[in-house]
């Protein structure tokens, strides 16, 4: 490139390095995202090519393809949900981070996760019912914040067991 400096004298600019968006990105996968789902005692996906991700983190609702930007997310309680051509895996996850990389490898690691489908709805509406119990019944601030973190827990996975997450 040839542009003009302050004295408006032409002087050559060399690009070394150029950032593109995701739709202009060329990626290694041939339009495939490539996921590692880890846990701290199981590897649940290694090298797994699919589609999609979508997925909530703490800065939002993120839907991720292949030759995505580069991002790490801190993930939120709520949904994992991997689709492929031989259809989708929705998991439930507590937390953890996704490290999205810039040659289309995603990075998944969660402190819990389980398959929604083995998720009982009865279960989690009982044990919410108890923590909401908890929290207004609470003496202590201790209480009442681990009492908090439950209901958001349970919450979370009622609404990703009704559809909405």
């Amino acid at each position: 490139q040839v542009r003009l400096n302050e004295s408006h004298e032409f002087m050559t600019v060399t690009v070394v390095a150029s950032r593109f968006y995701a739709s202009e990105a060329t990626g290694a996968a041939a339009g495939k995202l490539v996921v590692n789902f880890a846990l701290p005692h199981q590897s649940v996906m290694t090298s797994q090519e699919v589609n999609q991700v979508d997925l909530s983190a703490v800065s939002g609702d993120l839907g991720i393809l292949a030759d995505h930007v580069p991002t790490i997310e801190q993930l939120k309680p709520g949904v994992i949900d991997f689709i492929s051509d031989s259809g989708s895996q929705k998991y439930f996850v507590s937390g953890g981070f996704a490290i999205m990389n810039p040659n289309s490898v995603l990075n998944i690691n969660a402190i819990e996760a389980f398959k929604l489908e083995d998720i009982d709805a009865q279960a989690v509406a009982t044990n919410l019912a108890e923590s909401q119990r908890l929290a207004s019944s609470a003496k202590d601030e201790i209480t009442k914040e681990a009492a908090a973190i439950e209901i958001e827990l349970y919450e979370s996975l009622q609404s990703a067991l009704l559809g909405k997450s």
